[in-house]
């Protein structure tokens, strides 16, 4: 991770969390430097207590802190990772993409819409540090959902399943609202120095119904994978409480229908709503205040915890952004541990629980 992106509070708040000490006054390449894992002051095998992170989202990056956890502690895991396409990895900035701006090209390609053969090898070493921790902190049978782009997908899917887990079923979330991404040659054309003005009106009326090979986005994948479990189903259910799905009343989607691998959260037809549709979010769940990047539907990970999860199981969202997850959980009466690098997003989660449940810390 590049911790020089980071402020001074962020990187002191790191070091705590691995009990790093003599952080007094000590400079912003000081603290880079002690939070490198060449550090031996970075070497630790504290477990910490699930307490201490229980129901609050820990400012850190989710591997590090994730390898002081304890093994098959953990109900569900639930998250939708950084896949941005132009700033991939666990180095992520939101503040550099930010500054892009929503009109900001990439080489001579809008932001977003950039290829990169380079992209899918650089994701699957990440996720799968990511899917390796996740692994062992969940119990046998328990959850692993993760939200893709479907360029990304593949790799993904990759890492979880080489980390140990069983590839279930791959869930789709159909969504109408999005942007296109394929766009014409026309700007291409123009800044071509060795066409004449009438070659380049020649070549643009050629290609003007023609656009670059990227289709309107629709859906957005979500890998569902299991911890395999202990003996029989209902063996691993009554130890572990998780590996079973939940079929009940509060699950059926549309007008009753068994859950499907398809979502959508937004009208989109009567054949599909019947049988498809997740409860509708509220306009203002994602609050006005809210600069996340991609906010996903309450009701959609609402959905997915009661599926997998009883009440009062932790979920974990490695990921937490701006706190999808953790409000769905205390709507759901489970409990949620959370993990994010970014404190803006963090001060948001807070916002957004306090606001559903005024008790909370």
């Amino acid at each position: 991770m590049d911790y020089t992106k980071n402020t001074i509070a962020e990187l002191k708040t790191f070091c705590k969390e691995r009990k790093i000490k003599g952080i007094s006054g000590k400079s912003k390449p000081e603290l880079v430097a002690m939070l490198q894992p060449t550090n031996p002051l970075t070497q630790t095998s504290t477990v910490l207590e699930l307490g201490e992170l229980m129901n609050k989202v820990t400012l850190g990056e989710c591997v590090n802190i994730m390898k002081s956890m304890p093994s098959n502690s953990i109900d569900m895991v639930c998250t939708d990772p950084p896949y941005f396409l132009d700033g991939l990895g666990d180095d992520w900035n939101k503040q550099s993409l930010d500054n892009k701006g929503s009109s900001s090209l990439v080489g001579n390609l809008p932001k977003g819409m950039k290829f990169d053969r380079n992209q899918s090898k650089k994701f699957n070493e990440f996720y799968a540090k990511v899917s390796q921790e996740v692994f062992r902190v969940l119990k046998p049978g328990g959850a692993f959902l993760s939200f893709s782009s479907p360029r990304l997908y593949h790799s993904m899917a990759w890492a979880i399943e080489e980390a140990g887990f069983e590839i279930r079923d791959m869930l789709g979330w159909i969504y109408t609202q999005s942007q296109v991404k394929a766009f014409s040659q026309d700007h291409i054309i123009e800044k071509d120095a060795g066409k004449t003005v009438e070659q380049k009106a020649q070549l643009k009326e050629l290609c003007k119904d023609w656009k670059t090979p990227q289709l309107k986005p629709a859906i957005e994948p979500i890998c569902f994978a299991v911890k395999p479990i202990e003996g029989r189903y209902i063996d691993n259910f009554q130890k572990y409480g998780v590996g079973l799905m939940n079929t009940s009343a509060e699950t059926k989607v549309g007008e009753g229908y068994f859950p499907s691998n398809i979502l959508v959260t937004e009208d989109v037809g009567q054949s599909l709503d019947k049988v498809f549709l997740v409860a509708k979010p509220t306009k203002i769940e994602k609050g006005s205040y809210n600069t996340h990047l991609s906010v996903k539907p309450v009701s959609l990970i609402s959905h997915l915890i009661k599926l997998f999860t009883k009440e009062g199981a932790t979920v974990l969202d490695p990921f937490m952004g701006s706190g999808t997850t953790a409000v769905a959980c205390v709507q759901a009466k489970r409990s949620y541990i959370g993990f994010d690098i970014n404190a803006e997003y963090i001060k948001i989660t807070e916002r957004r629980v306090k606001e559903i449940n005024p008790t909370s810390p």
